[in-house]
């Protein structure tokens, strides 16, 4: 099986490679190829209507519901981000009495440009039961831990780069660098663990597998994904967006609060064979740096996104003192293939294995529970990616 899997790693890593990407990285991030539109989630419509609020999108585990309210502020409101953010937070909870929580991003409307544009001017995360403490910190009468507010709010977004086009070449070079630096680290691909700055799967002979999200965390999917994770007593690793990881810190505080592991995936979540050396290093060191600053604790894994990258990826990775790690299993939960393909490729996961999901993806957090059930009864423990290398021990806040 490990054999099968190598060999399908290998196709993977060199396959052609992603167009360029746009004239400002991270201003739009990538998704999947031969991705196929999601269902769109159900709104909230408050009446009357808040004039600044864009949409109330909400969603469920089956367990708890939360929604994201997106607020689009001209410049003279921007002193009321606050205020306005309390107030839609309020009129969502009441206006829907199922929901568990709302989440709110405030943006500059003349500059928004979604998840991978300029970062919001305020975020907060409102439990039902924390509504009040947040309205005091709306007014400046308390304080509360669930909140960001930008500290440079007319910083320019995305990357500031200019993409490097590839050549037509380049595909013929990649390939044989790839398959040059290949051959010095076949005992990672073949004996597994973490080797040499590599991880393509564990080698504990052990029924343990790790369970992975890229592209952490999002302000509504994170809440429900680890409160799944909760409920079925596992830990996972996330690999983070460091330009997420900035605008939602309370999400990462969760995170390694409930014992899970925080990894990188680049600032801006750009494809980096097509950026020079100096801003790969960038992308991973800003993202380093948040992490850390959150968190307080170094960070030791990154997975590049897509998949795609490079011997100089992977230099400038080990570098940054980053394994690279990568997968054994991706069910493709962004191609919306429906939740029975799904959940039939990661019923193949093994021991040692690496599971792929996406913080982001609403097909990961539909089939999750049944997920999580499914390797439970086939007694399959699933972890995080530095438990099953043995370089990570969770420390789970006590309640």
């Amino acid at each position: 099986m490990k054999f099968r899997t190598f060999a399908l790693t290998l196709l993977m890593l060199t396959a052609p490679a992603a167009p360029a990407v746009p004239t400002t990285p991270g201003q739009v991030q990538p998704v999947a190829p031969g991705t196929r539109a999601e269902t769109a989630l159900p709104q909230l419509h408050l009446t009357p209507p808040i004039p600044q609020v864009a949409h109330i999108e909400y969603a469920s585990n089956g367990h708890l519901t939360v929604a994201h309210a997106l607020l689009l502020l001209q410049p003279d409101e921007q002193a009321r981000a606050r205020t306005l953010a309390a107030e839609t937070a309020r009129r969502a909870l009441q206006a829907l009495p199922t929901l568990s929580e709302v989440d709110v991003s405030v943006y500059h409307r003349s500059t928004y440009a979604g998840p991978g544009g300029p970062l919001p001017l305020f975020t907060a995360s409102v439990p039902r039961a924390r509504l009040q403490d947040f309205a005091r910190y709306a007014t400046n009468a308390g304080p509360y831990e669930r909140a960001w507010t930008n500290p440079r709010p007319d910083a320019p977004g995305g990357s500031v780069w200019p993409a490097r086009p590839r050549p037509p070449e380049a595909l013929a070079t990649r390939t044989r660098a790839l398959a040059a630096y290949g051959a010095n680290r076949f005992a990672a691909r073949l004996l597994g663990g973490d080797r040499d700055g590599l991880i393509y799967w564990g080698n504990t002979g052990q029924p343990l597998a790790a369970l992975t999200f890229d592209d952490a965390p999002h302000p509504l999917y994170a809440p429900l994904v680890l409160d799944a994770l909760r409920r079925a007593g596992v830990r996972a690793t996330f690999f983070c967006i460091g330009r997420n990881a900035e605008a939602y810190p309370y999400f990462v505080r969760d995170m390694v609060a409930q014992g899970h592991e925080v990894a990188n995936h680049t600032y801006h979540h750009v494809r980096l064979p097509d950026l020079p050396a100096a801003q790969v290093r960038e992308e991973l060191l800003r993202t380093n740096a948040v992490l850390q600053g959150i968190t307080g604790r170094p960070v030791r894994y990154f997975r590049p996104p897509g998949g795609r990258f490079t011997p100089q990826v992977l230099d400038a990775a080990r570098d940054a003192g980053l394994v690279t790690a990568f997968w054994t299993n991706d069910p493709a939960d962004f191609a919306n293939h429906g939740d029975t393909v799904l959940l039939g490729r990661l019923d193949r996961l093994r021991g040692d294995g690496i599971a792929l999901l996406h913080d982001n993806a609403p097909a990961a957090l539909r089939i999750l529970p049944e997920f999580l059930q499914r390797m439970n009864a086939r007694r399959l423990r699933l972890v995080s990616l530095g438990e099953l290398a043995g370089t990570f021990r969770p420390v789970v806040a006590r309640k």
